[in-house]
């Protein structure tokens, strides 16, 4: 194992931070720290940065992986302080002070923690051996690989239960990713796919959406909540209200007190927990593994430590906050500007969340959003939408693809990466990320 800190010639006199994860926290912090008086290392197991509020996209052929993906190398070239490191923090000495991946111990004087969150899966036997996720650009093209597998085997000389199988898509979570892949899968279907397959019976292509509240965005205001019940409704999405998912095989959906479904796609949307890994770490956690601080982001009797993003819980027993970009981005900044408050010699401040308003997408010319105590949904919360995503994506070449392909879908009817990749390994993708 190599010590990065005798290949790294850094001032004495200079503090380092360590941040363990590139997505919006993490990324955002190193932001923040940037020509500060401080030694920054960023550690990802990706050298990119995933946009993971359109991810669904690429799980439901609109948008190419590498529209979404920027290279975090690029994000930080221009900042002399902070430097990349392509690994995975596996453990944590907290007493010396040295994070270890497979091929370096990274020594630290401050550590913010921002690895993302993954699955969680209630303890649904089958579920997470049988379900797809989106949280990885390769569970994305792997869901996509395998929905247009599924029309293609569709259109052989099968029978009427295995057809049936094929073209019932099951998603399970009523939350914003659960509504907006449920409507662009439906569009899909419906649009393009559609006419790709003339000799399967589309009146049989079912889109499932179970919640087992007794609403979908329970976060939103009752009059969007409704709106977007209606509009899944008229774009053919079947939503199954408190109604909770007992098992899942490989070719079915058990669902309590009620019926099997018989579907071999599950998509999972609903909760989070923190990997597993992040137990060996020695920081207290909750029953989901999440990490617990104190107000500050700071890790109690290791003031030293920050967590930020979906990792982190508050200890305190306020309301938890949604796990959404704008919330891990601020938790970033606020975690990197207390850093700087340290080293100044001043006290640390609590982190506060100001609500810049929430909003979901659920198709064409239809979305719901909320800023502060206004609410808009259909054409204009749509463009709201849009707008808010392409000022947030990173790099010109992305926001010029992925206006391209919006601009394709919305003219033509039409997405062109409906594309089975080969190489991607769809299949062991999956398996890699269930184990």
């Amino acid at each position: 194992m190599k010590d990065f800190a005798a290949a790294d010639k850094r001032s004495a006199a200079r503090a380092r931070v360590v941040i363990a994860g590139g997505g919006f926290s993490g990324l955002w912090a190193a932001r923040t720290l940037a020509n500060q008086p401080v030694d920054v290392i960023l550690v990802d197991r990706n050298n990119y940065h995933t946009f993971l509020p359109l991810l669904y996209q690429v799980a439901a052929a609109e948008l190419e992986p590498e529209d979404i993906a920027y290279p975090i190398r690029s994000i930080l070239r221009k900042y002399p302080n902070v430097k990349f490191v392509l690994a995975e923090i596996e453990r944590i000495n907290l007493d010396k002070r040295i994070v270890y991946s497979a091929d370096y111990a990274i020594s630290y004087d401050y550590l913010i923690l921002a690895t993302g969150s993954t699955t969680q899966f209630f303890d649904t036997p089958g579920a997470a051996e049988h379900s797809f996720q989106l949280k990885t650009l390769e569970q994305g093209i792997a869901l996509r690989n395998h929905i247009l597998r599924c029309f293609e085997y569709a259109t052989r000389k099968i029978d009427d239960e295995r057809k049936q199988q094929l073209i019932t898509f099951t998603i399970v979570g009523g939350g914003p990713t659960g509504v907006e892949f449920a409507g662009a899968l439906a569009e899909l279907i419906h649009g393009p796919l559609k006419k790709d397959y003339p000799s399967i019976d589309f009146d049989y292509v079912s889109v499932i959406l179970i919640e087992a509240a007794n609403g979908i965005l329970l976060t939103f205001p009752k009059r969007l909540r409704d709106y977007a019940l209606n509009r899944l409704n008229r774009m053919k999405v079947n939503v199954m209200l408190e109604t909770f998912v007992d098992k899942v095989t490989p070719h079915t959906v058990h669902i309590k007190d009620k019926n099997v479904l018989p579907t071999e796609t599950v998509v999972w949307t609903a909760g989070i927990c923190a990997d597993s890994i992040t137990g060996t770490w020695g920081l207290t956690a909750t029953r989901n593994g999440l990490l617990k601080v104190l107000p500050t982001l700071e890790v109690e009797g290791h003031e030293e430590v920050s967590v930020i993003g979906d990792l982190s819980a508050m200890e305190d027993g306020r309301r938890q906050l949604p796990r959404t970009a704008p919330v891990a981005v601020s938790q970033g900044v606020h975690a990197a500007k207390n850093i700087l408050h340290k080293l100044k010699g001043k006290p640390t401040r609590p982190y506060v969340y100001k609500d810049k308003g929430s909003m979901v997408t659920i198709g064409r010319n239809a979305a719901v959003a909320q800023i502060g105590k206004r609410t808009f949904t259909g054409f204009i919360a749509w463009m709201l939408w849009l707008v808010v995503h392409l000022i947030n994506l990173i790099g010109f070449r992305n926001r010029l693809m992925v206006v391209i392909n919006w601009s394709m879908d919305y003219l033509l009817f039409e997405r062109a990466i409906r594309l089975i990749l080969p190489l991607w390994k769809a299949a062991a993708v999956r398996k890699k990320d269930r184990t």
